[in-house]
């Protein structure tokens, strides 16, 4: 599954997962300094199950240790992936 990284404009980032030209997956967030805010996970009904909103999320904290980038957990998704696995301690907020 290839990700890729969109600069969406004023300081907003994202990871997606498109596929002929539709968007099926993606996680948002705002960059503040040096924290990324991560605001809001997105999977299509025709993937959800599949593991793609962790993938997602593993993409950014990828994203976050290469860039040496915090990340605060805003969207519900990633405060339960932060709540539930400490694979993330390195890289919150």
């Amino acid at each position: 599954m290839d990700f890729q990284y969109k600069e969406l404009g004023d300081d907003v980032f994202a990871f997606q997962y498109i596929q002929d030209g539709v968007k099926l997956g993606e996680i948002t967030w705002t960059l503040l300094g040096d924290v990324m805010v991560m605001d809001h996970t997105f999977v299509s009904g025709e993937l959800r199950g599949q593991g793609v909103a962790k993938k997602l999320l593993d993409k950014a904290a990828i994203h976050a240790r290469e860039k040496e980038l915090k990340m605060e957990a805003v969207c519900s998704y990633v405060v339960a992936a932060f709540n539930k696995s400490n694979e993330y301690d390195d890289v919150k907020a």
